[in-house]
């Protein structure tokens, strides 16, 4: 039996809205992730993410695995004595991570060079489950191969027949492990490129696995967004109802919503935090560029329409200074705003899946970030 229990709570076409309830607590969904690579939003605490209304936060394996260490972790208390995070935690595989270094990779695991110090490590399906379980999420991911797009076909059948492989490897592994958190679920990724065919293998091989929960892997990796949801319609309707949908890497505005009507329940993305530490900021009437001149003297808020505690006290022309001259406060003052943002654009569209108006939602947002 599962350790997850999904609550549907109401739809609207495909998509879905209600809670996702763990062994520690349970999180709404549609939801938004915030990243915490090394164990923390880069620039923010658990404090920030907490008033924000945040509900459940992703960790790096991959990083954590190198510094401090899987182990260290677990010495300190697992990942939510050592980041001050109360709600669940998920925690990826460290594979997306993996294959930017461009690792040499073979039927039993990928071996890569530290981004810390140089030295050569290995990763299995084996030693990803472990490691996970030493950090104690409430979610932990098997390990995945993921191709860049385009990509060759033959690469793309490769990448799936391994992710199945290693997907079975964990799943029996995860379920041995006698060190991890009590009741600590483990999804599996469907691999595949846009490709239907491969996409719709992958996706039944997962499923016959019968994880806590799937994710949708390798897209957002260099294909247009059509192709994008495209796959995604193909591949989420193959996977359980009863189960968390989760697409990775994936945070834009229009990409949200859009996978949100294709019954997506859970996401992830860097690109809302990364993006503001460099100006780039996500309003309600789009994207705007910080560093532009003209807002120089502005003394409007990010967002009139946001009511987080950066838009509630700063104006433009203050933020806009704190950024060019490089104050550290900017980049934690920016980052606060555009996740902010994004978890309200998921809220807004819980309500709007309970109210049967999600496709009014989308037209919104289609118009506002296409100017």
């Amino acid at each position: 039996m599962s350790p997850l229990l999904v609550e549907i709570e109401a739809t609207d076409g495909a998509a879905r809205t209600g809670r996702v309830v763990t062994a520690r607590g349970s999180y709404r969904v549609p939801a938004f992730l915030p990243v915490g690579t090394r164990g923390a939003v880069k620039g923010l605490d658990a404090v920030d993410l907490e008033s924000l209304g945040a509900e459940i936060v992703l960790a790096n394996t991959y990083h954590l695995l190198l510094r401090p260490g899987a182990e260290t972790v677990a010495a300190l208390g697992g990942l939510h004595r050592f980041t001050g995070w109360t709600g669940p935690t998920l925690t990826d595989s460290g594979g997306f991570q993996v294959h930017s270094l461009r690792p040499r990779v073979d039927d039993d695991g990928v071996t890569f060079t530290s981004v810390y110090d140089g030295a050569e490590v290995r990763l299995t399906p084996e030693r990803a489950v472990e490691a996970q379980g030493l950090l104690g999420a409430d979610i932990q991911m098997a390990l995945d191969v993921c191709a860049t797009l385009p990509a060759d076909p033959a690469v793309l059948r490769t990448a799936v027949a391994r992710t199945a492989a290693w997907a079975s490897r964990a799943r029996r592994h995860h379920e041995r492990l006698a060190v991890r958190a009590e009741g600590q679920a483990l999804f599996g990724i469907v691999q595949g490129g846009t490709d239907a065919a491969l996409r719709t293998e992958s996706a039944l091989r997962t499923v016959a696995l019968d994880f806590d929960g799937y994710a949708v892997g390798g897209l957002s990796v260099g294909e247009p967004r059509a192709a994008m949801l495209e796959t995604l319609a193909t591949t989420v309707p193959l996977l359980p109802a009863d189960r968390p949908r989760y697409l990775m890497g994936v945070g834009d505005p229009v990409g949200l919503v859009e996978a949100v009507a294709l019954g997506v329940d859970q996401f992830d993305c860097v690109a809302p935090t990364r993006l503001a530490r460099h100006g780039t900021m996500w309003t309600s009437a789009g994207q705007l560029n910080l560093r532009n001149a003209r807002f120089a003297r502005d003394a409007g808020p990010l967002d009139a329409a946001c009511r987080c505690p950066t838009c509630a006290r700063y104006s433009r022309g203050y933020l806009r200074h704190l950024l060019l001259v490089g104050e550290p406060t900017a980049g934690r003052l920016l980052s606060l705003h555009n996740l902010a943002f994004v978890l309200d654009l998921l809220d807004q569209a819980r309500r709007a899946i309970a109210a049967g108006t999600l496709d009014g939602l989308r037209a919104r947002v289609a118009g506002a970030w296409a100017r």
